[in-house]
């Protein structure tokens, strides 16, 4: 029986002619046999007579023999996709594809048109992917080396439909605040299709929403100088209002615009779930509730709640804003600033939390508490959002986060009463009365039980000075047991061994609520609870609490969980654990209580040890063969094994908050001073990633005031040598050198190897960065000498790329890509991906210099991918540089553009201000060479203010620049 028509078929047009059954590729012969199959398969299934596919194919002047030569191409591609699928008639040809068949053109325009439908439901994120998906389906050129005149006019058109499609997934970008990723694209478009007017339109608009509003101006004047010059008209007059609505700070430019009943605000409902038997407190809702509502007029209503710890503030807050809901239609946000804790939430990181929840993408999140509050308030206004601002520390750890606008709101809890919070309604909120107190503990443990106990249960509640936390942990305990009587959870309260002596006003009542679920722990599970209340991280997972307590996973995972049950204890996921901050505090004060302070001496150090040497597992996948895990403390805990590359670099990143708040806690215990320099050395991947730069900075300097305290001249080496890096990385480079100058000295002092060699190699990097070429070539020198003593070969690897680079600078190229090869080919031996990706950067400078332009674009796109993998955005980021200014060299100004919008995309709050300017001077560059001189001028302008602010050398060069762009 025949197959039906076009079964297992797949062509595609929208690239080369090419033609696939079930997964194989079939050959479809000569150009003009592709230029019938073309013809047929763009008539969507209708038939083609011969002299229209003569014409097709010959145009005007088709040979002799065209009609036989039309029937010879046509019977081979019968034989090759099934007498059913090319079919004869009429006089003509037609391919039946059937339903089974696939056409990339026809998936386009299905793609197309539900995109469109679901852009019109309000769906823009759904539809730009689809969008998306159908621009996917072009592979390069369209009808690809297809001749004749109908294989002409099929491209153009198509090559138009292409690009319109690009406007409208462009367009959605900006509307679904992606304007930051789009000025790549859209920079690489205006310089290949310049004329095209929409395009610079969202440039204009990308520029203007990522900030950078000289760029945006300076988009229209090249648009309209362009026009004028080649076609003598002014740009259109959509172009020409959006200049004038930039040169005005239009707000409706700042955010996508909305559309009449279709939802474009993401509303979030974060508050967390209110419990089911709260109890009393209703003058305080009534007021609080009352206070609210009033944001419905033309101020922004503020409340902030105010008592000591465990009296009920979250609960109450939660309550009210549960209630007040229908207040606040365009959703409610919440946060746990953390006030109590060593670290509070940083009003930044709130920001950017807030700011993804409300639909805000990653790339559009500026940096910066100023610039996040401003974008923030820009988002809520003429909107009624309410935030519940929970535990904050002071008022001016809140300021940034208010709303700013009536109809919004915020209510805040903290244990300071926020007198300095202006126009803010002060609560003070009090404990229970007793009769509210009772309500509670019997809602929780039953009417009969309370009920046949009654004197015994006013016991209760007055021994937990009436504090809802208090009542609610014990209530719950009671609960759990049926055995016991409510008089045996008197006795046990009052027996004033297991309460605090005095009760005291502020934080010290919350320890005689705690003092009940502590007392009641059996010796390993109040163990636990003391020790992981030691460490400063915001959580901790169950392989470093095993750590912590010396107990095996399982028993460890058994303690905690218990723990949990008892409320002393909160699992932030499966198999992380976190403490309420104040129960953090209590826990400690316990072990100082018990004369246990030894004991968590102990602790800490396990902490560190696990820490550390599961930092060094992860450093020797990551960069095998580098003795520097030969060179570190040893440690007496294990740590976790790692089954390949990937699972280390995702747990570096992921405990990289507590690995860093270790490191600086073990400041305060000079035993610890060298096995946390040597946890820092071991991390600095994360220094390199720019990821948690803040926090490991302050580490470092945390340490080194302490090995500095202590004498340690051997720990101070090593700690100076992660302050180097640090410097580098920001490019701060006479600040690096005074470092590694100090960390050689103290490197030879103490007679550590490591320290001294590693010294030599920073000290020749941050001469190459200062043009400082001799001097590198000696400190280098120094450094390959030190390497070879111990055979730490990707370092001599790593000292031989920074060699080639300051032969590069003496204009030795010859000697500086053999010297980069030598450095490659050891890198490849020790099979390192991150060191191997920094090999292949310095080999395609060098590559570049000497003008292979091939052979550096292979190199460079080879560690792209490496540093992209290994989270690296700094390298990322100047590998897009490195790319942009090959690309620039070789006369692809679009491309380097593009590049260079890439780069300083992926360096936003990476890699210091010196590099972005050196980024910026590159783009302004390639914009001047595409005629968009008065973006380029913009961007040197900027790049100019900072070097003149750095004192750097190349301010004269952008000055330079500067006075050649045309007036």
């Amino acid at each position: 029986m025949a197959a039906d028509p076009g079964t297992g078929l797949r062509f595609a047009v929208l690239g080369p002619i090419r033609a696939w059954r079930d997964g194989e590729a079939l050959a479809t012969g000569s150009p003009q046999q592709k230029a019938l199959l073309a013809a047929l398969l763009l008539r969507g299934g209708h038939t083609a007579t011969a002299s229209e596919l003569v014409d097709a194919i010959w145009g005007e002047e088709p040979p002799q023999r065209a009609l036989a030569a039309l029937r010879t191409y046509a019977s081979r591609l019968r034989k090759v996709l099934g007498a059913q699928t090319l079919v004869s008639e009429s006089g003509g040809y037609a391919i039946r594809t059937g339903p089974a068949a696939r056409v990339d053109v026809d998936e386009a325009g299905r793609l197309c048109a539900d995109a469109e439908k679901t852009a019109h439901s309000g769906d823009r994120g759904r539809a730009r992917a689809l969008y998306g998906e159908a621009l996917g389906l072009w592979d390069g050129e369209t009808l690809a080396h297809v001749p004749g005149p109908y294989a002409a006019t099929q491209r153009t058109r198509l090559e138009e439909w292409r690009l319109s499609l690009l406007e409208h997934r462009l367009d959605l970008d900006l509307e679904t605040g992606c304007h930051a990723e789009a000025v790549s694209e859209l920079t690489a478009l205006t310089a290949a299709h310049p004329l095209r007017e929409r395009l610079r339109e969202l440039l204009m608009l990308a520029l203007y929403r990522s900030g950078r509003q000289a760029e945006a101006l300076a988009v229209y004047t090249d648009t309209r100088r362009l026009l004028s010059d080649e076609l003598g008209v002014e740009p259109r007059a959509e172009l020409a209002e959006l200049q004038q609505r930039i040169l005005r700070a239009d707000e409706s430019l700042t955010a996508p615009a909305e559309e009449p009943a279709v939802p474009t605000f993401v509303r979030p409902h974060q508050l967390p779930a209110t419990v089911p038997d709260f109890t009393g407190r209703a003058a305080f809702v009534r007021e609080l509730g009352e206070r609210l509502s009033t944001s419905e007029g033309r101020v922004m209503a503020v409340s902030a709640v105010a008592g000591i710890g465990g009296v009920g503030k979250t609960t109450l807050a939660i309550h009210v804003a549960h209630a007040g809901r229908d207040h606040f239609p365009d959703g409610q946000l919440y946060v746990d600033l953390q006030g109590a804790s060593p670290t509070p939430a940083e009003p930044e990181a709130v920001l950017g939390a807030f700011l993804r929840a409300l639909g805000t993408p990653d790339a559009s999140i500026p940096d910066g508490v100023e610039e996040r509050a401003a974008l923030y308030r820009s988002l809520l206004s003429g909107r009624r959002i309410l935030a519940l601002l929970d535990n904050a520390r002071d008022a001016a750890q809140v300021r940034p986060l208010l709303p700013g606008t009536g109809g919004s709101a915020a209510l805040i809890t903290s244990r300071t009463r926020m007198i300095d919070l202006v126009g803010a309604h002060l609560v003070d909120l009090d404990v229970m009365s007793p009769e509210e107190a009772m309500t509670l503990f019997t809602r929780i443990v039953g009417a009969e039980r309370v009920g046949a106990e009654r004197e015994a249960a006013l016991d209760v509640v007055a021994a937990c000075g009436f504090l809802p936390l208090a009542i609610r942990i014990a209530a719950a305990r009671l609960a759990a047991r049926r055995t016991w009587t409510v008089e045996v959870l008197a006795r046990k309260l009052g027996d004033e061994r297991r309460r605090l002596d005095e009760l005291q006003a502020g934080d010290l009542a919350v320890k005689a609520t705690f003092e009940l679920g502590y007392g009641q722990l059996e010796a390993e599970q109040a163990r636990a609870f003391r020790l992981l209340g030691l460490a400063d991280g915001p959580d901790v997972s169950l392989a470093a609490a095993a750590a912590v307590l010396d107990r095996d996973a399982d028993t460890t995972e058994e303690l905690l969980e218990s723990l949990v049950d008892t409320s002393l204890l909160e699992s932030a996921a499966p198999g992380r654990y976190r403490y309420h901050d104040l129960l953090r505090l209590y826990a400690r004060d316990c072990l100082q209580r018990e004369g246990l302070t030894e004991n968590g001496r102990q602790a800490l150090s396990r902490l560190l040890d696990f820490y550390l040497a599961t930092a060094t597992t992860a450093h020797a996948l990551e960069r095998p063969g580098e003795r520097l895990v030969d060179f570190l403390e040893r440690t007496n805990v294990p740590g976790t094994a790692f089954g390949d590359r990937n699972t280390a670099i995702t747990w570096l990143f992921a405990e990289a908050p507590g690995i860093l708040a270790c490191a600086r806690q073990a400041a305060a215990d000079e035993a610890a001073l060298r096995r946390a320099t040597d946890l820092l050395l071991a991390t600095r991947d994360l220094a390199e990633s720019g990821s948690h730069v803040r926090q490991y900075e302050q580490a470092a300097r945390t340490l080194l005031d302490a090995v500095r305290r202590a004498g340690d001249v051997y720990a101070e080496a090593r700690c100076r040598l992660v302050l180097t890096l640090l410097h580098l990385e920001a490019g701060r480079f006479p600040a690096a050198e005074t470092e590694a100058r100090r960390a050689l000295e103290c490197g030879r002092d103490s007679e550590d190897v490591l320290a001294t060699s590693y010294a030599y190699n920073l000290l020749g990097i941050i001469a190459n960065y200062q043009d400082q070429y001799e001097a590198a070539d000696a400190w280098l020198g120094e450094a390959l000498a030190a390497f070879r003593r111990y055979d730490n070969e990707p370092s001599i690897a790593s000292a031989l790329c920074n060699l080639a680079r300051a032969k590069l600078g003496a204009r030795r190229t010859d000697e500086a890509v053999r010297l980069a090869r030598s450095a490659v080919g050891i890198y490849r031996q020790n099979e390192g991906a991150m060191r191997l990706a920094n090999g292949l950067y310095t080999l395609g400078i060098a590559l570049s210099a000497k003008g292979d332009v091939q052979d550096a674009q292979a190199r460079f796109s080879e560690a792209l991918g490496i540093f992209r993998d290994c989270r690296q955005r700094l390298w990322e980021g100047m590998t897009h540089f490195r790319i942009a200014s090959l690309s620039l060299s070789d006369g692809q100004a679009a491309v380097a553009a593009g590049q260079a919008e890439q780069a300083l995309a992926v360096l936003c709050g990476v890699g210091g201000p010196w590099r972005r300017a050196n980024v910026l001077t590159l783009l302004g560059r390639a914009l001047a060479r595409i005629g968009q001189y008065g973006r380029a001028e913009a961007c040197w302008r900027e790049a100019l203010t900072t070097y003149e602010e750095h004192d750097s050398s190349e301010a004269g060069a952008v000055r330079e620049l500067l006075a050649s762009v045309p007036a």
